[in-house]
């Protein structure tokens, strides 16, 4: 005579190692009696060696960087031997900012530019590439996203001058603005461009578009391929204008690719090292009008590690302060978080 199984609280017979319904109770549950990790605990583990990874390549270099800038360099005594700086407080960074020091030796600043006067020049790039970047840049990108046949060559085309080297790029046009270089035979001119303020300024800014634009007009392009036909169709149907189809529809939409390019833009030239450097040396004839921040840094490497820790990091301050600022103005109009809020 044959028995029934018998049936556990939960349903299932003995020794099936609990139902199915149990187990769905239970997700977490293992064979072995133990729990899954939580995801949470999952996402740590796997970011953990990226952040160790981060912490040695870039956080121990900023925080020693700024150690040193608390101490003076290494100075001669009367009697001719190297003697240690010390610690020096706060005075490389007084001799940058306010040009005066302690009783410490001062860092010496091979280039003579103050650090405000190289500040403006470095501001002035930024503002006047950037601006030129975002209209060009925005052109092309409003062209490249018209349907025409040859697009795909056009767009791999833009991106040549961005795939060049940089250190190639400004060789390139050191010989272009060369006294006997193609700009003053094509302009007939005879402008040394690179012995005089504004020239070597104009020639930098020239170089510096001229690569950066396709860059710039490849984000934008990004953004503008975002937006659907429908919409500008419906715009269509309403009566609007081109111009109003544009200023209404695509410059909100694509505002968010905008501010991104703007953002990566103004910290890469905020920290321009190579043109300036190898078209004019940091200098226009016997000035220092081409010095950038990075150059300054560089060039105080030379003279003192730390002036040129205290340096690199007023500049490290410096244009963190202005992403954090574009951000804050740029940044929650951009995504949308202003909107979100009053809602």
């Amino acid at each position: 005579m044959s028995t029934a199984p018998q049936v556990a609280p939960d349903g299932a017979p003995n020794g099936s190692g609990g139902s199915f319904l149990a187990r769905r109770r239970n997700p977490r549950r293992r064979a072995g009696g133990g729990s899954a990790p939580r995801p949470q605990r999952t996402a740590v583990l796997l970011v953990a060696p990226t952040l160790v990874v981060l912490a040695v390549v870039i956080g121990y270099p900023v925080l020693r960087a700024v150690w040193m800038s608390f101490q003076a360099d290494e100075r001669v005594d009367e009697n001719g031997f190297f003697v240690e700086g010390g610690f020096a407080g706060f005075d490389n960074y007084t001799h940058w900012l306010l040009e005066r020091c302690g009783d410490v030796a001062c860092p010496p600043g091979s280039l003579g530019a103050s650090f405000w006067e190289v500040v403006w020049i470095t501001v002035f790039f930024t503002v006047v590439t950037v601006s030129i970047e975002l209209v060009l840049g925005f052109w092309f990108a409003v062209i490249m996203n018209g349907k025409f046949r040859g697009r795909g060559l056009v767009r791999a085309a833009v991106l040549i001058p961005w795939a060049i080297p940089t250190a190639v790029t400004a060789k390139l046009w050191y010989f272009i603005f060369s006294y006997n270089g193609i700009a003053n035979q094509l302009f007939n001119t005879d402008i040394v461009w690179f012995g005089d303020k504004w020239a070597a300024r104009s020639a930098i800014i020239v170089s510096d578009v001229w690569k950066t634009t396709p860059f710039m007009a490849l984000l934008i392009l990004a953004g503008l391929q975002l937006i659907s036909d429908d919409v500008y169709e419906a715009a269509k149907v309403d009566g609007a204008s081109a111009w109003q189809r544009f200023w209404s529809i695509t410059v909100p939409l694509v505002k968010p690719a905008v501010v991104v390019a703007l953002l990566f833009r103004t910290l890469d030239v905020l920290r321009m090292y190579d043109l300036p450097e190898i078209m004019t040396g940091g200098g226009a004839g016997d000035g220092n009008d081409t010095t950038t921040l990075s150059i300054l840094v560089i060039d105080q490497v030379r003279e003192g590690f730390n002036g040129a820790a205290a340096l690199s990091t007023l500049t490290f301050l410096f244009i963190f302060g202005v992403a954090f600022v574009f951000i804050k103005v740029l940044g929650a109009s951009a995504t949308g978080a202003e909107g979100k809020a009053k809602r």
